[in-house]
C-alpha cells in the first residue's frame, strides 16, 4: 500500500513516496510555484494608487497585495490538488498525509476532490517544506 506524503508551504511543495507502512521515505517531486515567492508588488504591473487620506491622517497606499498573494497561494494549492488527482486515477498512492503550515494546509485541504480527500490518512500542520527527510519521517510517524 503506497503512501504519498505531500510536503507544502505556499510556495514550494515536496512528495514523498512511502512504498509500505512504516518503510523509509524517497523524494518523487519538488514543485515550486514562483508566484508565491514574489513580492506582492512585483504581481502587479502598475504602481498602486495612494490616497491623501483625511485631514490630520498620513496618507498610504490602495493597494490589494494582500488579495493578490492569496490568489496565488490558492493557484499554489490548486496545481497541487490537480498533481495529487491525477496520480490517483493512476492509482500511484492509496494514501495521502499533508505536512503544511495550517493556513496552506486549510486552503490545500479545500482544493482536494472528495476522491483524493477521502485518501487522506493523516494531517501535520506544521511548516516542513525546508527540513530533512528524517524530519518529515519522524512526523509521519506520529500521524499513520
Amino acid at each position: 500500500m503506497t503512501t504519498w506524503v505531500v510536503v507544502a508551504d505556499s510556495s514550494r511543495g515536496r512528495i514523498y513516496i512511502q512504498d509500505k507502512p512504516g518503510g523509509a521515505l524517497t523524494e518523487s517531486e519538488d514543485l515550486i510555484h514562483a508566484g508565491s515567492r514574489l513580492h506582492a508588488g512585483d504581481l502587479v504591473s502598475d504602481r498602486q494608487g495612494r490616497d491623501g487620506g483625511a485631514v490630520g491622517q498620513s496618507r498610504h497606499a490602495l493597494e490589494a497585495r494582500t488579495e493578490i498573494k492569496e490568489h496565488e497561494f490558492e493557484t499554489f494549492a490548486k496545481e497541487i490538488a490537480a498533481r495529487l488527482d491525477t496520480a490517483r486515477v493512476a492509482g500511484k498512492f492509496q494514501r495521502l498525509v499533508l505536512m503544511a503550515p495550517p493556513a496552506f494546509l486549510g486552503t490545500l485541504r479545500a482544493n482536494l476532490n472528495d476522491k483524493v480527500t477521502d485518501l487522506v490518512v493523516g494531517e501535520v500542520d506544521k511548516n516542513l517544506v525546508t527540513h530533512t527527510v528524517e524530519d518529515v519521517q519522524q512526523h509521519l510517524s506520529q500521524v499513520v
